[in-house]
């Protein structure tokens, strides 16, 4: 397997599991992407390579930035999207991801 083949698998991995973890089909994420439904399918099997302008709205549509699609690297732009989603907790529902974030962490360091 070429090196590019063995990239764009690794980037159809990602979104597949983004997809899957939101809850979408295949056909939900074409339709919020504006895309067909054959390109998240040939996208997922790392078929084919996308265009910068397609793989902006995949990542849009599943909310993570391009560079995590591409690298499976959090970025900035990553912590920037989950601040947004944190702002819209609750007090009580904010404490509760944070002892998750903590034991994550926890769990983590005794690695």
């Amino acid at each position: 397997m070429q090196e590019t083949d063995l990239c764009l698998a690794e980037i159809g991995r990602r979104i597949a599991q983004r997809r899957k973890q939101l809850g979408l089909t295949q056909e939900k994420l074409a339709e919020q992407a504006n895309v067909t439904t054959q390109f998240v399918s040939y996208a997922e099997a790392g078929k084919r390579a996308m265009r910068p302008e397609n793989l902006k709205k995949i990542s849009l549509a599943l909310g993570v930035s391009a560079d995590y699609l591409l690298t499976g690297d959090a970025t900035d732009k990553d912590l920037l999207l989950l601040s947004r989603k944190l702002a819209l907790l609750t007090p009580a529902q904010l404490r509760s991801v944070e002892t998750i974030v903590d034991e994550c962490v926890r769990l983590n360091s005794a690695q």
